[in-house]
C-alpha cells in the first residue's frame, strides 16, 4: 500500500515551464498591481530601446503614448517606438516570445538588462489580462520594407505564437520613411496614475540618467511632455570582460575546467580570466599544488578546490603570501560622468546649487562597480518634506521598495544635520529643499528580487555610496557657509557705507573741518580677506573662462596659495599666464605673492574642450594664514586621500608593465603598449597685485557654485549682522578720535 502511494505521489510530478511559472507568479516581473504593470511595460520597452540605441551607436528618439482602449475594464493600449537599429524578422518571435532569451546574460559588462524576461514579460502579462497578442513593427536599415507582426506566447512550451506577419511600408506622422527602429504596441489591464510612482516619474528619472536621449511622452488625456536631449556624447563603448579569480565559485570553475580546450594549465588561467599575469598563473598553479602541463579537462574536484583557494588567497605562492591578482579592467562600465549628470537633473530640476561626484571604479568579489551621486539644493522643492531620492542601477530607474534599498541605507546612515539638512535624531530620510541622486554602475547588480527594484545588502557598496553622500554633504555644508558669509559680508559693507559717510560728513561740518578719506577705516573695519569667482561661456571662443578675484580688507599683508577644481578629463586649460601646478587629478594650484593691505589679486584662465553648459562654477580652495569669504580651506586629508588613490593606479599600471615585460621575455610573440605621465609645471609666483576700491558684492555668488551650515574648521565667523552697527560706530569714533576731528565726547 505505500508503494502505492508513492508511485502516485511520484507520478504527479511534471516539469514546469518556465513561462508557467512567471504566468502564474507575475509579481516577481513587476506586474502585481494595475499601476505597476504600466510602470513595469513601459520600463522594459525603454530599457530595450536605449541599449539598442547604444549598442548601435545612434542616439536615441523614444516615443511613449499610452491611451484607454476600454476605460470599463481598465484595458490600456501602450506604444512605444524607437530609432533603433531594428530586429530582424527572424529574431522577432524569440525576443518577444520566449523567457530567459537574450545576448547578455553571459557577457560580463554594464547593461541595463541581462535575464531576457523584461520585453518578453509585457507581451505575456499583456496576453495573460486582455487574450490579445502584441503587434510588432520592426525595419532594419538594409531592408526596403519593415516587418509587420502579431506575436504572442505558448507558455507551456516557452514558445512565441505568431500570426498576421506581413512586410508593410513603414512611415512616420509626415509620411516619412523610417529607416530602422522598432514598435511595440500592446493591451493590457492597467491603470494610469500620477505623482512619484507613476510613468511620468519613470520617464523624468530616466532622461536625468541618459541626457543623451530625447523622450517624448503622451498620456490618456492626450497631454505631451518632452525630455529634450542635451548633450550629442553617447555613453562610452563598454568593452565584455572575462571573470575574475576573485568571484569564482566551485561549480562554476569546474564547469569552465570542463569545456576548456586549452593544452596546459598556464594557458587556461591566462586566457579565461581578467588579472592574471603569466607571473601569477604560475604562482596559483604552485599553490594548489598542481602541474603546470596539467590538462583543464582532467582537473579532478580535489584539485578543482585547491585552485579555488588559491584564487581566493586561502593557499599561499611561492613567496609565502597570497598570489597578487590584478583588479578586472573597468572598460566594462559607462558611468553617466559628472558633467551629464548636472546637465540631467538642471533640465528637471529646478535649483540653486548642483554637486556631482563619480568615484573611482572597485571591485566586489570580482565585480567591477562604480558609485555616482548628485546633490541638487534650493529652487522650488518643498523645505519641509523628505528629500527626493532618485535611485539608479546601470542608468534604470527603481521606483519601488526605495526603504528596503541599500543605496536609500547608505543615504539614511549619514548625519545629514551637520550639512544643512533636517533629520530628526540624524537618522533616516533627511528633509529640506533638496534631491540625492544615486547610481551604481556595474558588471552585477545584486537586486532583492527579480522586479529589479531594489538593491540587496552588501557592505562594500554601501561603504562607497556612504562615502560619496559624504562628500556631497561637505560640498552642501561650504556652499551653504559661503552663501551665509557673503550675505553678511555685503550687509556690512552696506552698513559701513551708509553710515560712516554720514558719520564723517556730519562730523567735518561740526568741526569745520574736510572730510577724510575713508579707505583704511573702511579696511579696518572689514578685516576680511574676500574671493570672487566668475566662470563665464565665451560664444566667440567657445572656451569657458575663469577669473578670480581675491581681495585684501584687513590691516596687514596676507600670502595665500590659490587652488580650484577643474574637469582635468575633458578639458584643457589654456591663456594661464600665471603658471601654477597640478596639485592632483582635477586640482589646480597658485602660490601668490604677498597681497599688501587694500590690494587685490588676480587669478585667469580658460578651459576649452567643454560645450555651452558644461562648466558654469568653479570651487575654490585655499591655504594660508586668515579666512578667505568666498574659498573654503583645502581639507589636506580628503587631498592625502585623492593622491593615494592615484598611487594606487600609478602601482597597477607598474605592475601590469612588470608582468608585461615578464611575458615579453617569455611570450615575444605577444605585443606590449606603455604609456607615460605627461610633466608637470612648476609653481610661478604671481606679479605684484595693484590696489583698488572695494569690490562689488554678490548676495549669492555661490548660488551655482559647488562650494560648507557649520563653520568649517580653522575658519573665523563671520561677523553677524545685529551687532554691526554697533561695531561700526565704536571703530569708527576711535579712528576719528585718532585723526583729532572729535574734541572729547565725540559728535554733538
Amino acid at each position: 500500500m505505500h508503494m502505492g502511494i508513492a508511485e502516485r505521489m511520484a507520478s504527479a510530478h511534471k516539469q514546469i515551464a518556465i513561462s508557467e511559472f512567471f504566468e502564474k507568479n507575475k509579481h516577481f516581473l513587476g506586474f502585481d498591481t494595475d499601476t505597476r504593470a504600466l510602470i513595469t511595460a513601459v520600463k522594459e520597452a525603454v530599457d530595450n530601446a536605449l541599449d539598442a540605441c547604444e549598442e548601435a551607436r545612434i542616439l536615441p528618439t523614444i516615443t511613449i503614448k499610452i491611451s484607454k482602449h476600454d476605460a470599463k475594464r481598465d484595458i490600456i493600449l501602450l506604444e512605444v517606438q524607437d530609432n533603433g537599429p531594428g530586429i530582424p524578422m527572424k529574431s522577432l518571435e524569440n525576443v518577444f516570445g520566449k523567457l530567459l532569451y537574450g545576448s547578455r546574460f553571459h557577457v560580463i559588462r554594464q547593461s541595463r538588462g541581462q535575464q531576457g524576461i523584461g520585453i518578453t514579460g509585457v507581451v505575456m502579462y499583456g496576453q495573460l489580462t486582455t487574450g490579445k497578442p502584441s503587434r510588432i513593427i520592426s525595419k532594419i536599415a538594409t531592408e526596403e520594407t519593415a516587418v509587420q507582426v502579431n506575436i504572442g506566447i505558448d507558455t507551456q512550451k516557452n514558445k512565441a505564437l505568431k500570426t498576421k506577419q506581413e512586410r508593410i511600408t513603414w512611415t512616420d506622422e509626415d509620411g516619412e520613411l523610417i529607416e530602422h527602429g522598432v514598435r511595440v504596441i500592446t493591451k493590457m489591464k492597467a491603470k494610469y496614475q500620477r505623482g512619484r510612482q507613476s510613468v511620468y516619474q519613470y520617464l523624468r528619472m530616466t532622461s536625468i540618467v541618459n541626457p543623451h536621449a530625447e523622450i517624448s511622452f503622451t498620456d490618456p488625456e492626450g497631454e505631451r511632455t518632452i525630455f529634450t536631449r542635451v548633450t550629442e556624447k553617447l555613453p562610452r563603448v563598454v568593452d565584455a570582460i572575462k571573470p575574475h579569480p576573485s568571484g569564482m565559485h566551485l561549480g562554476q570553475l569546474q564547469r569552465m575546467l570542463k569545456s576548456s580546450d586549452e593544452r596546459k594549465l598556464t594557458s587556461f588561467l591566462r586566457h579565461n580570466f581578467s588579472g592574471v599575469s603569466q607571473r601569477a598563473a604560475k604562482e596559483l598553479i604552485t599553490a594548489a599544488e598542481l602541474e603546470e602541463g596539467s590538462k583543464p579537462k582532467l582537473v579532478k574536484p580535489d584539485a578543482a578546490q585547491a585552485l579555488l583557494e588559491a584564487m581566493n588567497g586561502k593557499r599561499n605562492g611561492a613567496r609565502g603570501k597570497p598570489v597578487k591578482l590584478l583588479p578586472p579592467p573597468t572598460n566594462c562600465l559607462s558611468p553617466i560622468e559628472e558633467m551629464l549628470i548636472k546637465k540631467g537633473l538642471s533640465k528637471t530640476i529646478d535649483s540653486r546649487f548642483i554637486a556631482t561626484l563619480t568615484r573611482p571604479p572597485v571591485v566586489s568579489q570580482g565585480n567591477p562597480y562604480q558609485v555616482e551621486v548628485g546633490l541638487i539644493f534650493g529652487g522650488g522643492m518643498p523645505a519641509d518634506k523628505p528629500v527626493e531620492i532618485l535611485r539608479f542601477a546601470n542608468r534604470v530607474p527603481l521606483m519601488y521598495q526605495q526603504g528596503g534599498c541599500l543605496l536609500t541605507k547608505a543615504i539614511e546612515s549619514v548625519d545629514w544635520r551637520q550639512y544643512g539638512l533636517e533629520q530628526a535624531g540624524g537618522k533616516g530620510v533627511p528633509k529640506g529643499p533638496a534631491a540625492i541622486l544615486i547610481h551604481l554602475a556595474s558588471t552585477y547588480v545584486q537586486f532583492t528580487s527579480e522586479a529589479k527594484e531594489a538593491l540587496a545588502d552588501n557592505e562594500e557598496v554601501f561603504g562607497e555610496v556612504r562615502k560619496a553622500a559624504l562628500e556631497m554633504g561637505r560640498g552642501l555644508r561650504r556652499h551653504l557657509e559661503k552663501r551665509k558669509k557673503m550675505a553678511k559680508t555685503k550687509e556690512k559693507f552696506e552698513l559701513i557705507n551708509d553710515i560712516l559717510p554720514a558719520i564723517a560728513e556730519k562730523s567735518a561740518s561740526l568741526l569745520g573741518k574736510p572730510v577724510p578719506a575713508l579707505g583704511g577705516a573702511i579696511t579696518k573695519i572689514m578685516n576680511a580677506v574676500i574671493c570672487q569667482e566668475t566662470t563665464l561661456w565665451n560664444k566667440e571662443t567657445k572656451q569657458s573662462d575663469v577669473t578670480i578675484l581675491l581681495y585684501n580688507y584687513t590691516a596687514r599683508p596676507r600670502s595665500y596659495t590659490i587652488l580650484v577644481s577643474w574637469p582635468e578629463s575633458l578639458a584643457e586649460m589654456v591663456a594661464n599666464e600665471r603658471g601654477g601646478r597640478k596639485e592632483a587629478f582635477g586640482l589646480w594650484a597658485w602660490k601668490l605673492e604677498t597681497i599688501e593691505p587694500g590690494a587685490r589679486a588676480e587669478v585667469t584662465y580658460s578651459l576649452v574642450g567643454l560645450e555651452k553648459g558644461d562648466w558654469n562654477e568653479t570651487e575654490i580652495f585655499y591655504r594660508g594664514a586668515g579666512n578667505v569669504i568666498g574659498a573654503s580651506v583645502l581639507d589636506e586629508k580628503i587631498l592625502a586621500e585623492i593622491r593615494k588613490q592615484e598611487e594606487r593606479g600609478h602601482e597597477i599600471i607598474a605592475t601590469e608593465q612588470h608582468d608585461s615585460a615578464i611575458e615579453i621575455i617569455e611570450n615575444p610573440i605577444e605585443t606590449l603598449t606603455d604609456s607615460t605621465s605627461p610633466p608637470e609645471s612648476q609653481l610661478e609666483p604671481m606679479p605684484k597685485p595693484e590696489k583698488v576700491p572695494p569690490p562689488t558684492m554678490d548676495p549669492d555668488p555661490g548660488a551655482d557654485v559647488d562650494t560648507e551650515m557649520s563653520p568649517i574648521p580653522g575658519s573665523s565667523p563671520a561677523t553677524g549682522a545685529d551687532d554691526l552697527g554697533q561695531s561700526v560706530m565704536n571703530k569708527t569714533t576711535d579712528l576719528f578720535k585718532q585723526q583729532k576731528l572729535f574734541d572729547g565726547g565725540g559728535a554733538q
